[in-house]
């Protein structure tokens, strides 16, 4: 499974907007690492940020 489909799952299975330490928690990855495949999956159109460092999957 790549790197952005754990991100992915880990976000569809909470829910609710997440900040990015909780993404790479619930996704068993990297904090840093989290953040780049977040800034990818926005630029994708896949995810929005309802609020300031808060992300969820559309």
């Amino acid at each position: 499974m790549e790197i952005k489909e754990k991100v992915l799952q880990a976000m569809q299975a909470k829910k609710e907007p997440m900040k990015p330490g909780e993404i790479a928690d619930a996704a068993g990855i990297d904090k840093k690492e989290a953040e780049k495949i977040i800034k990818q999956l926005k630029d994708s159109d896949l995810i929005y940020s309802p609020k300031r460092c808060f992300y969820q999957v559309k």
